[in-house]
């Protein structure tokens, strides 16, 4: 038998803020990091895997016009690529179709 917890979350301002610009941040990586493996595989057929995202991700939060990544953990962004590459793993063996970008809603 298993069970469920539910649980009711009351951030205050200052960690409504937070969250809301990590999970924006983790979005712009994630369909930052799709583009560039699609983009990858129509121009080369080369298959990016996530030790390159990964790698992507810190050159990233060097560039100026991505300085904001640095505001925020690197744990859920490295997470969010590691969804894209689940994700991927599970498209090549047939069970899921290709990922799609990730919306705002």
């Amino acid at each position: 038998m298993e069970k469920a917890y539910s649980f009711r979350f009351y951030p205050t301002p200052e960690q409504e803020s937070l969250l809301r610009r990590t999970l924006g941040c983790v979005r712009l990586v994630y369909n930052k990091a799709l583009h560039l493996r699609t983009q990858a595989w129509y121009e080369r057929q080369e298959r990016v895997g996530y030790a390159e995202t990964s790698s992507m991700l810190t050159d990233w939060k060097k560039q100026e016009e991505l300085d904001f990544l640095n505001e925020v953990s690197c744990v859920p962004l490295q997470q969010g690529l590691r969804h894209l590459q689940t994700a991927f793993t599970n498209f090549f063996a047939g069970r899921t179709k290709y990922p799609n970008f990730k919306k705002k809603h």
